[in-house]
């Protein structure tokens, strides 16, 4: 086998690899950036749009479209606190798609956050 600048490794030398191997960049999800979005939302209600960006690995400004969605659609309604938003997530809402319209907006929250969302600040 072929080493590094033509010299030769044997078998066991090549086998062992320090770390774990590079990291394939993800190309599909199970959920939509709309899902992940409103998930960032339900864990941290007063949570900044550029952290939900960094979070959801897309721009600032395709998380304000997509919330923009949800509120449009009812299922986000925001409201203003000092200098900054809050958000609350209508959680007895269907889920949109036909096939998973018999599930509400709580169950999706749940089944990806269980029992670890943080208690609403007072």
């Amino acid at each position: 086998m072929a080493g590094l600048r033509g010299r030769k490794t044997s078998a066991p030398e090549a086998a062992i690899s320090p770390g774990p191997p590079p990291a394939r960049e993800v190309d599909w999800t199970f959920l939509t950036n709309h899902a992940h979005v409103l998930l960032c939302i339900a864990r941290e209600p007063e949570v900044r749009m550029r952290e939900v960006a960094k979070l959801v690995g897309i721009t600032e400004r395709a998380v304000q479209r997509i919330v923009a969605d949800l509120e449009a659609a009812g299922y986000v309604e925001r409201s203003r606190q000092g200098r900054c938003n809050r958000y609350e997530i209508r959680q007895d809402l269907p889920l949109r798609h036909p096939i998973e319209q018999h599930e509400r907006v709580s169950s999706l929250i749940a089944l990806v956050h269980g029992g670890s969302l943080r208690r609403r600040r007072s």
